[in-house]
């Protein structure tokens, strides 16, 4: 038997559970409302600490390279003794040690602007570096922009390239393995993808040229295009540019390939073996619908976080695949401004670099908030 506190306690506990849920579309919309604008604030935050981050890098590379030894005007010292003991004549001990007088050191000095305070110096390359003046080469001459500028679109063609291909090919082979796993497929292509693992991208390019272009005669031994390029048409060019972009790309896919491939695996057995994937195959949903429907997005996550970091590697390039193959490109003109001690282009460099890093890591947060709206940030 049911008293009247009982019944009239349970009348009002109904009454709150149907005013919950008259108004749980109202929350619901509320939530989301909420939640993009603490998502846009939070970028916007992320975005205005671009600007601080960079300028602590900036401060950073030019220290760096301020006290490095071996800058240009040692460079000119080193090349003024050289020409002194090749001339043939007499020269004392006095100008094998110092070829140049103290007015000429003095004159270098100022000419590079090493004759100011190191503080200056500092704030005088950054409101050029702000207003899009990189300064002049210390080896070449040129400006700086102009020589970054004119190796970018090398870059960038390997770079995006690289990019589909490593996306294109390493989420269907990982997605392939982690449904196949321990089957002959999968340890077939984990053979192949830890040999490409332990073998570095620019010794790939070395073994490919030995093989495929003195050997086998294939392929070109390297540059991007061939001698005669001007006189081709337009079809022409673009098949000599493929038939020189194999095995480059071939070597700059070598090391992100196995990383990502097994990257996409990984994450997409543990969401497999994770409860909420037993549960819907347990109630009726097929197996494919349980891989592509549920577990196949929150695999992303992982490869969305490496998609900013990327940014920077379109453009910068990899030296020593450059080098090997002879490319012009910024990774090329990197390795060679560092090895020559060119600052002006070591710095202009490094400072692009850094500020693609820095958006691409603001692009990975909004690549995992695409993937997974779960995600929440305050």
């Amino acid at each position: 038997m049911y008293d009247l506190r009982s019944i009239v306690a349970r009348l009002d506990e109904n009454k709150n559970e149907w005013q919950t849920a008259g108004s749980e579309p109202s929350q619901t919309a509320f939530r989301r409302l909420s939640q993009k604008s603490s998502m846009r604030a939070y970028f916007i935050r992320r975005f205005l600490l671009i600007l601080p981050t960079f300028l602590g890098i900036t401060v950073l590379i030019f220290v760096i390279t301020r006290f490095v030894p071996g800058g240009p005007i040692e460079r000119i010292i080193v090349q003024a003794q050289q020409q002194a003991l090749s001339g043939g004549g007499a020269v004392s001990e006095t100008v094998q040690r110092q070829p140049l007088s103290d007015d000429q050191i003095a004159l270098l000095k100022k000419y590079y602007g090493f004759d100011k305070p190191v503080l200056i110096s500092y704030f005088s390359w950054l409101g050029k570096l702000l207003r899009g003046d990189l300064g002049t080469s210390t080896r070449y001459y040129d400006p700086v922009w102009t020589m970054i500028r004119n190796r970018i679109p090398v870059s960038l063609y390997f770079g995006l390239l690289t990019l589909i291909a490593t996306y294109g090919v390493c989420i269907p082979l990982g997605i392939a393995k982690a449904i196949r796993h321990k089957s002959v497929f999968d340890d077939a292509s984990s053979v192949l993808v830890f040999v490409g693992y332990a073998i570095p991208g620019w010794v790939a390019g070395i073994l490919m040229i030995l093989v495929f272009s003195s050997h086998w005669e294939w392929f070109p031994l390297g540059e991007l295009v061939s001698e005669n390029v001007d006189t081709m048409g337009f079809w022409e060019k673009a098949l000599d540019l493929a038939w020189h972009s194999v095995l480059p790309l071939l070597a700059y896919l070598v090391g992100a390939f196995s990383f990502m491939t097994f990257l996409m695996k990984n994450t997409l057995m543990d969401n497999l073996a994770a409860d909420y994937v037993r549960t819907a195959m347990a109630k009726g949903l097929s197996f494919r619908r349980a891989v592509f429907g549920h577990a196949l997005r929150n695999s992303l996550i992982p490869i969305a976080t490496t998609f900013g970091s990327n940014i920077s590697v379109i453009l910068s390039g990899s030296f020593l695949v450059e080098k090997v193959f002879n490319i012009d490109g910024m990774g090329l003109l990197g390795y060679e401004s560092v090895v020559e001690r060119d600052y002006p282009v070591v710095m202009g460099v490094l400072a692009i670099s850094s500020l693609l890093f820095l958006i691409g890591n603001v692009l990975s947060d909004m690549c995992v908030a695409w993937v997974d709206p779960r995600v929440k940030f305050e």
